[in-house]
This record gives structure tokens, C-alpha cells and sequence, in this order.
């Protein structure tokens, strides 16, 4: 059978698989994050799949991921953060999405936004250390102020209080978390009592319980990527959910002393046999990692040889018998033997979060 020309393939199961995992290892709610399409999965499908396993709340960072969320039939609770400078929030108010606030003219936006049966429900963001976006603890007591009066009229929901970790130490995430707590207690001193505090990704959710608080955000653990870089996916019991696949589009046995793609950085040091896999960088394939880049036929694992291209890159597969069509997984769950996106990453010399979420639109993602 001639396999798939490229294609990602989902494990719907392990997404949903891998939230159960954290439910029992946290004890609290799980915020299924999916933005950037689900760091590349699809972020309807694994939407829907970890709602099923039993995530409470979807987390994105832009209203319009949202939105489009809401098109593809997700009904769950679904938050955003990430706003553009006056972006206005009445779309998302009408869908009941969730907005986080950074700012007190967020703020206003959202009250504005709201309708006289119709609070908008938001989530203020404390800046606790990260130096990104979030409310400035100079700022904590004109924001909550106002967000309480708010609350009071009836023209917002204050569903949570949450901020981010650096993920640098446990030090410096234990310091954040104290911040954290203190804009807590400013909130509480405005009569602000949230449905749910949230400060924890993925590692600290797996490292340290103190930061689970009432509910943690899982976005790199969802898909079954580890977010460390000395503990893989099994260490810490998580299934990898994408497997991306191509079929060898070409097959040429060639002498010694062949070039081989653009720039001739690889020649051959014999007479061998060259396959071509039809995704390149527009796909996704880090063209950095040309002439490291793992990849499995047959069973066997190999290297590219040459620059890796725009649409293609080259394997030398030696004497191994091959034929046009047979399948090449370029990265997967490794516990079955195949390169691994962390492998991947290792080569690129970037992060395994990266890897699966640059895998481009001409590849196709189909559910297994």
C-alpha cells in the first residue's frame, strides 16, 4: 500500500489520554490549551478531544482562535489573552468567550462590551516577573478597583486571576508565585473572589504542586511532548499525539561522488541508493537541520544527506531495498521506534514545542 504523499496523523486518544494523565496527577482543572491550531494538531479535533477526557475550559491567545472555535461547534467555556492594541471584545462577548486582561483599558473595553443581560467574563492577569504582558502591580489597585464596581453592576464575570512562569528555576517560579499571591489578596481586599486561580503550565504543573492552585493550563503536555529537556514523554507518562508521515516520491541509485541537492554539501563516499521525501521547509522541515535530520523507513532509522529544500529533502539509505511509496515517518512516539519530535528539536537546535507547531498547512492533519 502506497502510504500518504504527507500527512500529520492525531491521536485523538492520546490528547485525551494525556489529560486524564494530569486530572490525576494535579487534583485540579485542566485548561486544555490549543492555540497556534492546537501547536499544530488542529485545535478543533483536540478541542473536542480533551473536553471528552474531561478539560474544563479551553485556553487560546487571540479572540479570533476562539472564534473560530465556536464556528467548529466547541461550546465549552474558551478563554483568550493575547489582544492587539484596541482590539474590541463585543464578538467575543456575543460567543461568550472569556477575555484575559492585561491593562485597565482592556478593561474598559470589556465593560464595554457587555450587554445588559450579557457580562463579559474575564480573567485579570497579574504581572508577576515574566516582563510580558499583564496588569503592573503598580496598577493592581485602580484595576480591581474598577473591576470590582464592574462586577458589582453587572457588567463583567470575574471568572479568574492568573499570571505565567518563566520557567527558569524553581526559585524564580516560587517568587512569581508570591507575587502572584499578594495580587490575590489586593484582589480579595476589593471584595474580587474568583472562580479560579491559574499560574501553571505544563512543567510547574508536573514539578511543583504548589502552583496547581484551582487549575492548570496544559498546552505542550496535551500533545505529549515533554517540556524538559532531561526527562522524555514516557519518563513522564504522556503519549506523543503527532505522527508526521510521507511516502518516498523518488528512488535513485547513484556512484560515488554524487551531489547531492543544492550546494553539493553532501557528495556520496560510495555507490549507494537516494530517496527524496516530499516535505520541505514550507512544510515545516527545519532546513537548519540539513544533513541531521532523523527519519524512519522500514523500520530503520536514517539521516538526511544535502540541504534540506522547500518541498524536499534527500535520505541515503545505503543497500536497503526501497521502492517508490513506502512510507517515511519523519517523527512520532519514539517508544514505537521512530525519531521523536524532541529528536527533531535536538537536530534544528531548537525546542520540541517549535517542531510540531511550524508543520505547515500543505500537510494534511487527519484524526487516528
Amino acid at each position: 500500500m502506497t502510504a500518504p504523499f504527507r500527512e500529520a496523523s492525531i491521536d485523538l486518544d492520546a490528547i485525551a489520554d494525556n489529560v486524564r494523565h494530569f486530572r490525576r496527577l494535579t487534583g485540579v482543572e485542566v485548561i486544555a490549551v490549543v492555540k497556534a491550531d492546537a501547536y499544530g494538531h488542529g485545535a478543533a479535533m483536540a478541542a473536542v478531544a480533551a473536553l471528552s477526557a474531561g478539560a474544563t475550559r479551553i485556553g487560546v491567545a487571540e479572540i479570533p482562535e476562539a472564534l473560530e472555535l465556536r464556528r467548529q461547534g466547541v461550546h465549552a467555556p474558551i478563554m483568550a489573552w493575547l489582544h492587539a492594541p484596541g482590539e474590541r471584545f463585543e464578538q467575543a462577548a456575543a460567543q461568550d468567550i472569556e477575555v484575559g486582561i492585561s491593562s485597565f483599558d482592556q478593561l474598559e473595553a470589556a465593560a464595554t462590551a457587555a450587554a445588559v443581560d450579557r457580562p463579559v467574563g474575564v480573567h485579570l492577569k497579574f504581572e508577576t516577573g515574566l516582563s510580558r504582558n499583564g496588569i503592573a502591580p503598580a496598577d493592581w489597585g485602580r484595576v480591581l478597583a474598577e473591576a470590582a464596581r464592574l462586577e458589582r453592576i453587572g457588567r463583567l464575570r470575574i471568572v479568574g486571576l492568573f499570571s505565567h512562569l518563566s520557567n527558569t528555576s524553581a526559585e524564580d517560579d516560587r517568587a512569581a508565585l508570591a507575587k502572584f499571591e499578594e495580587g490575590v489578596a489586593a484582589a480579595a481586599s476589593f471584595g474580587v473572589h474568583p472562580e479560579i486561580r491559574h499560574i501553571a503550565a505544563t512543567a510547574a504543573a508536573i514539578d511543583l504542586p504548589e502552583m496547581r492552585l484551582d487549575a492548570v493550563r496544559i498546552g505542550v503536555g496535551l500533545f505529549g511532548l515533554s517540556p524538559f529537556d532531561d526527562r522524555s514523554s514516557a519518563e513522564l507518562g504522556l503519549r506523543p499525539a503527532m505522527t508526521l508521515r510521507g511516502a518516498i516520491a523518488a528512488v535513485r541509485r547513484v556512484p560515488a561522488g554524487t551531489g547531492v541537492s543544492y550546494g553539493y554539501d553532501h557528495r556520496t563516499d560510495r555507490d549507494t541508493t537516494l530517496v527524496l521525501v516530499p516535505l520541505g521547509y514550507a512544510d515545516g522541515v527545519p532546513r537548519n537541520a540539513s544533513g541531521k535530520l532523523p527519519v524512519s523507513i522500514g523500520g530503520r532509522r536514517f539521516v538526511n544527506v544535502g540541504r534540506i529544500a522547500m518541498d524536499q529533502f534527500v535520505v541515503d539509505v545505503g543497500d536497503t531495498p526501497v521502492s517508490i511509496g513506502d512510507e517515511v515517518v519523519l517523527f512520532g512516539d519514539p517508544t514505537l521506534g521512530v525519531p521523536s519530535a524532541a529528536d527533531w528539536a535536538d537536530a534544528a537546535d531548537t525546542i520540541n514545542y517549535e517542531i510540531v507547531t511550524r508543520i505547515g498547512p500543505r500537510v494534511p492533519r487527519r484524526a487516528s
